[in-house]
């Protein structure tokens, strides 16, 4: 009977069924042992246990592929490794105190068993040493359990504690006009405070934060995102780990990715409406009124994603089913909305799967590779609503991106409506699409050809013209034709000498005389390769590109070489590059000449020519900004006189 009440009191107090054989060692007073998996050692539920007693005179064993999975988890920067780590370290001390027996046994694993252990492998070999022992074995890993009950273990399943969340420790940083924390080791904290588009860092308090500290509250993050069903551990890589905790978006960062342990944790402080932008009627009948392909463009911070829930909770309740992708899933929509992530890192199978359910609308946040917009396009051309989200400095730099990336006569079906936003507000919204016409600038009626026109919305005026000009594409502002003529003409000697050369030896310099001529100076030996018999390679160039060329000797130039006149200065098209630090134009064999950089007929700067035939300038200067705002119009010039 005494037996009896023991064994009772024992699975009532347990929250879990304990086995026969355990229970029976409990009220003999007799020894037994036990195999602890990952699942217990990492979330610390086997210390906490075997310092409350309840496991009393077990002999714990611990698998040397245990402590091999910890350590390489470790060692790729996972904090779970770490914290495994110093779960064994617990258990090290507390057999070093007489209060356990402790024996780590086993083989380590191999290299071939460590790359499947995603596929169970060293699951395995931690159970083969519990069957060897004749030991309990205990885990939090529901699969572990089922696998381990149908091998014929003795097992004991502790269920996953559902305590009741605390307050997060980074919450403390926050206060209500708090937009993002920024925690640093051996570094003071710093806080982003203000609204959208008006905020400043600010100190959160004067001593500096500790890697202990740190280390603690990331610990919080990994508990949560088990336990919690609104938080999630979203991206993890060496070094890096990107949680979705409720609202908040926190990136950990540490060596070897980071030059030290940091924390950054965001979070919205506002829920805004469609209707709480100045949004004509118009624009939200173009939003609504059927799947579009709309980019949402603006820099870091200005209210992007907020703008693109906003838009995608109306949709929804304008009868639509809708749709995410992101990564991390960090968008504040309703619960209806349903926020997919990548599949294995690659948003193309998602998409996938996103076209087997259908969706009217899907939200892509953020499209920044060259994969993303493909992935985009895909879905825009299957019929899906598109609403992507683009970092930009300019409404039409977004657009811009797309160029290169998806084939240019479908830019319009891919994406019609741009809206920029800037500190929270819409400040631009461009309508996309396609003709056939002469471009702005250009007089003559063969010179026709597809163009994309990227019109204010509001106005109806067009802006910017996007077409093919020989090989290259042209984004060409048409504001004024002040601004437009120059751009086109620089461009057009660049196409020129590039077609000329061909079929001379000499330089070739050019003239533009107007829109549709020019006059093309050429060494005497090279005039007739370049005419040709019966005048065919002339013709064939003046068809592609459009424009009648005069081919002239080039000493017969007017006022030039030995008539005592001034050379034509020599005009050069660079390749434009945007790099991690500085704008690159390059243009190959001019290694150590002295150019004048030109944007249209606007002087920028003189420079000397790099040995791998380059001029770096660094991105952050206004000549760079003024570069990249127009690239297919920046020449090179050289003049000889300065030589």
């Amino acid at each position: 009977m005494v037996c009896i009440k023991k064994i009772s009191r024992l699975s009532v107090e347990s929250e879990n069924i304990f086995s026969i054989k355990r229970i029976i060692c409990i009220i003999m007073n007799d020894e037994f042992s036990i195999v602890p998996d990952t699942s217990v050692i990492i979330d610390g539920r086997i210390t906490a246990k075997l310092k409350a007693g309840e496991f009393k005179n077990a002999r714990v064993i611990v698998p040397e592929a245990l402590v091999s999975e910890l350590e390489a988890q470790a060692n790729r920067g996972k904090e779970t490794g770490f914290k495994g780590l110093e779960e064994l370290k617990e258990l090290s001390d507390m057999a070093k105190n007489g209060e356990i027996r402790l024996e780590f046994t086993g083989k380590r694993p191999s290299l071939e068993q460590i790359k499947l252990a995603s596929a169970g492998e060293i699951d395995s070999m931690i159970r083969a040493v519990a069957v060897e022992n004749s030991a309990i074995f205990i885990t939090s890993d529901r699969v572990q359990a089922e696998v381990a009950r149908a091998k014929g273990l003795n097992v004991e399943y502790l269920i996953p504690l559902m305590e009741e969340l605390k307050t997060l420790t980074i919450e403390d940083f926050f206060t209500d006009d708090t937009l993002s924390v920024h925690l640093k080791a051996n570094v003071i904290p710093m806080a982003k405070k203000g609204s959208v588009g008006k905020q400043k860092l600010v100190k959160i308090r004067d001593s500096e934060c500790t890697e202990s500290e740190l280390h603690a509250i990331i610990k919080e993050f990994i508990e949560r995102a088990k336990r919690d069903p609104e938080s999630h551990l979203e991206i993890e890589h060496e070094g890096v780990m990107v949680f979705q905790i409720g609202s908040m978006r926190i990136a950990v960062a540490q060596p070897p990715f980071s030059d030290g342990m940091e924390i950054t944790a965001v979070r919205p402080i506002a829920n805004v409406r469609l209707d709480d932008y100045r949004l004509s009627r118009e624009l939200k009948a173009r939003i609504i009124e059927r799947q579009r392909g709309v980019l949402v463009a603006g820099p870091p911070g200005a209210g992007k994603s907020t703008f693109a829930a906003s838009v995608a909770e109306v949709l929804y309740e304008q009868g639509f089913i809708v749709k995410t992708m992101e990564s991390p899933r960090d968008l504040q929509v309703t619960d209806a909305i349903t926020q997919y992530a990548p599949i294995k890192g690659d948003m193309e199978k998602t998409a996938d799967i996103l076209l087997l359910v259908r969706p009217d609308y899907t939200v892509y946040d953020e499209v920044r590779k060259t994969r993303d917009f493909q992935v985009f396009a895909d879905m825009r051309m299957a019929g899906v609503g598109m609403i992507g989200v683009v970092h930009a400095t300019r409404a039409v730099d977004a657009i811009q991106r797309l160029i290169g990336r998806v084939e240019l006569g479908i830019i319009p079906q891919v994406v019609d409506t741009v809206v920029f936003i800037d500190k929270g507000e819409i400040s631009k919204v461009y309508d996309i699409k396609f003709t056939v016409k002469v471009p702005h600038g250009m007089v003559e009626q063969d010179l026709a050809r597809p163009v994309i026109t990227v019109a204010d919305f509001e106005t109806g005026n067009i802006e910017y013209e996007i077409y093919t000009y020989g090989e290259q594409v042209v984004v060409m502002p048409v504001t004024g034709i002040e601004m437009e003529r120059p751009g086109t003409w620089a461009l057009a000697v660049g196409e020129i000498q590039k077609e000329i050369q061909r079929y001379t030896r000499g330089e070739v310099d050019v003239d533009v005389v107007s829109d549709s001529s020019a006059t093309v100076y050429v060494d005497e030996e090279d005039i007739a390769s370049v005419i040709g018999k019966g005048g065919k390679n002339i013709d064939q160039i003046e068809r592609k590109l459009g424009i009648h060329l005069d081919i002239r000797e080039k000493e017969k130039r007017k006022g030039a070489g030995k008539h005592g006149g001034k050379r034509e200065i020599s005009s050069y098209i660079p390749a434009v590059e945007r790099a991690k630090k500085y704008v690159i134009l390059t243009v190959k064999g001019l290694s150590g000449e002295t150019v004048d950089v030109y944007s249209g007929e606007d002087y920028l700067l003189t420079a000397t020519v790099g040995r791998k035939g380059d001029v770096k300038i660094g991105k952050d200067i206004d000549t760079a900004y003024r570069i990249m705002e127009n690239p297919s119009i920046v020449t090179f010039r050289i003049n000889p006189e300065t030589k």
